[in-house]
């Protein structure tokens, strides 16, 4: 029996859709994320949800605010689990220097774009972000409906 190579969709967790439609993406980072024993459980079996997260960083220190984990059952028996803890994001001090001025400046913020396995570590795919403004969204929205249409037509045609 060969052992099939797992492709790059397998790999993902959870992702964070309205980041993609509602900020213009400036910048990514990927970030270690440390977690518990039932908190990896959880997420192999695909339990965590990314809506309404965002990055803070705060003493130095990068946290991630407001990400969902769903404990199991047969972890939540033994363990005390707060699904919606502060989660610290590893990153590297320039990378988090980076961030720290970033953010301070005007109209900057980071949210998580998804989360996903590297082999045996979940990793956090962080963006730094700028927001759009409403017409900006409707512009994204008429021009992946264009290239829906054009795809449709190529194939038609």
């Amino acid at each position: 029996m060969s052992k099939k190579k797992k492709s790059s969709g397998d790999n993902v967790i959870a992702q964070n859709k309205r980041a993609r439609h509602d900020y213009h993406i400036e910048e990514r980072f990927e970030a270690g994320v440390a977690l518990m024993g039932w908190e990896v459980k959880s997420l192999r079996a695909g339990r965590a949800s990314l809506v309404d997260t965002y990055v803070l960083v705060k003493d130095g220190e990068v946290w991630l605010v407001g990400t969902h984990i769903s404990p199991l059952l047969s972890a939540s028996t033994h363990v005390v689990c707060n699904p919606l803890r502060d989660r610290k994001l590893l990153l590297h001090g320039r990378e988090i220097d980076r961030l720290a001025t970033a953010i301070s400046q005007k109209g900057y913020t980071c949210v998580p774009l998804s989360l996903y396995w590297k082999g045996h570590l979940v990793k956090c795919d962080i963006a730094l972000v700028k927001g759009k403004k409403e017409y900006d969204k409707r512009d994204t929205e008429r021009e992946r409906d264009w290239q829906r249409q054009k795809e449709r037509l190529m194939k038609h045609g």
